[in-house]
């Protein structure tokens, strides 16, 4: 590895990193206001595009970390971004929930099943067959197709759920088309969090869980890599991908020193 610029800025995934199963991780809110207290630029992520960040900032808080609104980069706001940019003004049919459809309200974006620019889908606790048909007739008619996040499955206190990614994958069998992920291991979801908070690759660090998608996001958007082991992929699991972290760490309490 080259050496690289000290961090200034810091971007972290949220479940896995900061919480997991409803918990802090030992060590976590210590980082979040260790963060806060140093003045430096830092972004919550998340692929989950149910929750609005007003949403995520009382949920988090609940759990005893203090992150503000305006500290947490979600999947559903890089997709608004990423359309806006795109097609400033467009229109959307939305699967998803209150995180989606407020995020393509703040950039102006009409949300309508009339003949619209997008289909986008995003999390939702139910999904509809009926707005799943609603998608794939959109799709044929010549909508294009946008996804959040290409997840195929999302944890819950039973089991695992089918998440975006799963029905994604339906409605293009359906209709031949693929979609456009945005969410990670896209990385316009690492490059547009970077800019939100100016911040700057070479001096940026990516915590994450998961090897396929917070590590390869970072790595691709060119960021320093740091894989907490509180989460989904093990030091052994790591090893088998053809690509590496900068570094693996226990959990985020080990940064507490850097930050």
């Amino acid at each position: 590895m080259h050496d690289r610029k000290p961090v200034e800025s810091w971007l972290t995934d949220m479940d896995g990193v900061l919480v997991h199963e409803g918990q802090p991780v030992p060590g976590a809110p210590e980082f979040i206001n260790r963060l806060r207290s140093s003045g430096k630029p830092f972004l919550v992520l998340t692929n989950n595009s149910i929750y609005t960040p007003r949403d995520l900032t009382a949920r988090l808080s609940r759990m005893g970390l203090d992150v503000p609104e305006e500290s947490i980069w979600s999947s559903a706001l890089a997709t608004g971004q990423f359309l806006a940019d795109q097609r400033p003004g467009g229109t959307a049919y939305v699967i998803g929930e209150a995180g989606l459809t407020t995020a393509l309200h703040a950039v102006g974006y009409v949300l309508t099943d009339f003949a619209p620019d997008y289909v986008v889908l995003g999390e939702t606790r139910t999904y509809s067959f009926e707005a799943i048909t609603k998608a794939v007739r959109l799709i044929n008619d010549g909508a294009r197709f946008i996804c959040t996040n290409p997840d195929v499955t999302g944890p819950s206190v039973e089991g695992a759920l089918p998440a975006a990614g799963s029905v994604a994958a339906m409605i293009s069998k359906a209709t031949g088309v693929e979609p456009y992920f945005v969410g990670k291991p896209n990385p316009m979801m690492m490059r547009s969090a970077l800019n939100t908070i100016n911040a700057h690759s070479e001096s940026t660090a990516m915590i994450g869980d998961r090897m396929d998608t917070d590590i390869l996001c970072g790595l691709e958007a060119g960021l320093e890599t740091i894989l907490v082991l509180t989460g989904i992929s093990s030091r052994t699991e790591a090893e088998r991908y053809p690509y590496r972290p900068s570094r693996i760490i226990n959990s985020v309490a080990d940064l507490l020193d850097e930050v």
